[in-house]
C-alpha cells in the first residue's frame, strides 16, 4: 500500500472508530447493554481480516475510540490494552470471515430480544417497520451455553446464510451492516418489532401482512441510505449528538 493510500486508510479507520463508538454509546443510551454482555464490532479498512471491538469489562456508558480493541485473523489482541470477551471472536470473527461484504455486526442483550428469542421464531410482518427484517433473519435454533467455540461461531454465520440478521435462541440478536449505522439500525429495528410483536400477540392476534406485500416493503426499507438516515436521526435525538 502506497503512502497515499496507508494515510487515507488511517483517517478512514479513525472515523469508523468514532462511528462504532457512537453506536455503542447510543445502545447504552437506549438501554440495550446488560453489564459487560454484548459487543459491536466494525472491519478494519487498512488491514484485511482484521476489526475493531469494544473491550471486555467495560460498560458501554463509557467507552472512548481509545479503548477499541483490533482483534487480528487469530483472533488475537493486535493493538489495544484491554481484555477481550471470549466470545467475541468465535462469534463475530466467524461472522467477518464469512460474511466480508458486511462491515459491522451488532450484538447485545437487550430486554426484548432475549423475550422474543425464548420463543424460537422469526418476527412476523405484522406492521410496516417489521416488515423490513421479511426474508433477512433467521433463528439459530439451540443453546449451549456462551459461545467460546469457534464452531458454534461458523454454525451461526451459516444461519446468517445471505441475511443481515439472526435470532440466537435463549440469548437475544446479531445484525450485520454494510456500515456500523446500518448494523446499529437493523438491531433497534428488531428491538422494536420484538417489543410490538409482544405486545400485539399478548392483546390477540396479529394480522400478518401478506408476502406480496411484505416482500417488495422490505425490499423498499433495506437500503443503506434509509437506514443510515434513520440511525443518525435517532443518534441526534437519543445521544444528542455528542461526539465521545
Amino acid at each position: 500500500m502506497d503512502e497515499r493510500l496507508a494515510d487515507e486508510a488511517a483517517v478512514r479507520t479513525e472515523e469508523l472508530k468514532q462511528e462504532l463508538v457512537e453506536a455503542i454509546r447510543l445502545f447504552a443510551v437506549l438501554g440495550y447493554s446488560e453489564g459487560i454482555a454484548g459487543h459491536i464490532s466494525v472491519g478494519d479498512p487498512g488491514r484485511p481480516g482484521h476489526y475493531w471491538v469494544n473491550p471486555f469489562g467495560l460498560d458501554f456508558h463509557q467507552v472512548r475510540p481509545k479503548d477499541l480493541l483490533l482483534i487480528d485473523p487469530d483472533g488475537e489482541v493486535s493493538r489495544g490494552r484491554g481484555a477481550l470477551n471470549p466470545a467475541v471472536d468465535p462469534l463475530h470473527g466467524e461472522l467477518h470471515r464469512a460474511r466480508p461484504d458486511l462491515t459491522a455486526f451488532a450484538h447485545t442483550h437487550s430486554p426484548c430480544g432475549k423475550a422474543w428469542s425464548a420463543l424460537g421464531r422469526v418476527l412476523d410482518p405484522i406492521t410496516q417497520d417489521a416488515c423490513a427484517l421479511y426474508g433477512r433473519h433467521h433463528v439459530y435454533a439451540r443453546y449451549d451455553g456462551l459461545v467460546n467455540d469457534r464452531q458454534e461461531g461458523k454454525a451461526v454465520a451459516a444461519t446468517l446464510g445471505s441475511g443481515s440478521a439472526v435470532i440466537l435462541q435463549n440469548h437475544g440478536f446479531i445484525t450485520g451492516g454494510r456500515s456500523v449505522a446500518e448494523a446499529a439500525w437493523l438491531f433497534v429495528t428488531m428491538e422494536r418489532a420484538a417489543q410490538v410483536q409482544l405486545l400485539a400477540e399478548a392483546a390477540g392476534k396479529p394480522v400478518v401482512v401478506p408476502h406480496e406485500v411484505a416482500e417488495p416493503t422490505a425490499a423498499t426499507l433495506a437500503g443503506l441510505e434509509y437506514a443510515e438516515l434513520q440511525y443518525r436521526n435517532l443518534y441526534e435525538s437519543a445521544a444528542g449528538g455528542r461526539r465521545p
